[in-house]
């Protein structure tokens, strides 16, 4: 499959899929208190120092939000009467920044991309064959990218900001996520803040940065909306990969872009552009440019296993999965059009030891719906070797469902 379509191979940039980071309220008196105050009042102003400070981690930046406190006024009536409380300091959200701050902000963290291959021939020369976008995690180096932007490279190398080249190294990579983590060897890094993409809305505004066709210059920068969330998207048709929870935008997300950060309106990174749909889709109808972008949170799960330990840890079942949709439920008679078929069982693998056949319908693991390989994947990053879960499943050539208890397994590589 071409680099720019739905396979992940070395450097793609952002795959196009056919049919992948104060306001004082005041208050107002009205006309009768105004020539009340006018006799009695005495001002008592409050001065609101508020200050900005930051904390670096090994992920992320973060700031520490300013504390606004209300201005309060106490009036002296003729008579004796009780005072009004005094006004509490009260913690808001950090501020909404322009896009131009946005921009500023966060260019320094975000790295271009190029991975390179041997060509057989009578020089065996080493040339480029990909571009992507990654954003720096940490002042160790680590850089967070998608695993299909350094598949297979034979050589990684960073471009930062500054125009500076460093070898990169690759760390691991997740196949089933789309999650890669390179390193590289340089001073004066300036770590990417991080947002918590569980509060991310529909409707919210986001910036996308990439380094997009590889052009001169400097990041490509676009804005939109988020259009939906929990996507699925099946990236590969070959190995049955789906990507979940994905979210999606209609901020323009181009081949380069792949791996870059999609913004919100804070300049926090709430997701890592992974793919595209811009083509026809039959009938006439044409997509316009639709995005999505793996949310930061689950990608970074992945990525703290990829730094400590260079791979990903999942609990393991031992069979190769197939996507069920509509058009297989009706070629193969299931009893439903979702979920996971199960097949090429090992003899000694876990589902086979909890009962589980070749050809049975995997519809849930515990109280988990499990729709595509990508609930399945998930799941199994969540419950390691050894947890035991309960299995719904359609027995190969039955309507009934019934239930198994399966002990996870480890996959060894």
């Amino acid at each position: 499959m071409e680099c720019e379509a739905r396979t992940r191979n070395s450097g793609c940039g952002a795959r196009q899929l056919p049919d992948s980071d104060h306001k004082v309220e005041g208050s107002s008196l009205n006309s009768s208190t105004r020539s009340y105050l006018l006799m009695f009042l005495v001002p008592v102003i409050a001065v609101v120092v508020a200050a900005c400070g930051g904390n670096d981690s090994t992920s992320a930046e973060t700031s520490t939000p300013a504390v606004v406190a209300t201005a309060t006024a106490t009036v002296v009536p003729p008579t004796p009467s009780p005072a009004p409380p005094a006004a509490t300091a009260t913690p808001e959200a950090d501020p909404v920044l322009t896009t131009v701050e946005v921009v500023r902000a966060l260019t320094p963290s975000v790295v271009q991309i190029i991975t390179s291959q041997f060509t057989m021939g009578m020089e065996n020369e080493l040339v480029p064959t990909g571009l992507g976008t990654g954003i720096i995690l940490d002042r160790e180096g680590h850089i967070l990218t998608n695993n299909h932007v350094v598949q297979g490279a034979q050589a990684i190398n960073v471009i930062l900001d500054t125009g500076e080249t460093f070898p990169a190294t690759l760390i691991g990579g997740d196949l089933n996520t789309d999650t890669a983590v390179v390193r590289i060897d340089a001073d004066g890094l300036k770590p990417a803040r991080l947002g918590d993409s569980t509060m991310v809305e529909i409707g919210e505004d986001v910036i996308a940065i990439g380094h997009a066709l590889g052009l001169a210059g400097g990041p490509t920068v676009s804005k939109g909306v988020v259009s939906a969330l929990g996507r699925s998207l099946e990236t590969d048709a070959r190995t049955q990969t789906t990507i979940v929870d994905l979210i999606q935008t209609d901020a323009s997300i181009n081949p380069g872009n792949s791996g870059g950060p999609l913004v919100n309106d804070r300049g926090e990174v709430i997701g890592i552009n992974t793919a595209i749909i811009q083509q026809s889709q039959g009938q006439g109808t044409v997509t316009q440019g639709i995005g999505f972008a793996i949310r930061i949170n689950n990608a970074m799960e992945v990525a703290l296993q990829l730094i400590a330990k260079g791979f990903v840890t999942r609990g393991y079942l031992g069979v190769s999965p197939i996507n069920v949709n509509p058009a297989r439920a009706s070629q193969f008679d299931l009893p439903v059009d979702r979920g996971v078929l199960l097949y090429r069982m090992g003899s000694n693998s876990a589902a086979h030891r909890a009962g589980l056949r070749d050809g049975d319908l995997l519809i849930q693991l515990d109280d988990r719906p499990i729709s595509n390989t990508g609930d399945l994947s998930k799941f199994l990053l969540e419950h390691p070797p050894g947890d035991t879960v309960d299995a719904t499943i359609y027995p190969a050539g039955s309507d009934k469902t019934v239930v198994r208890r399966v002990t996870l397994g480890e996959r060894l590589e």
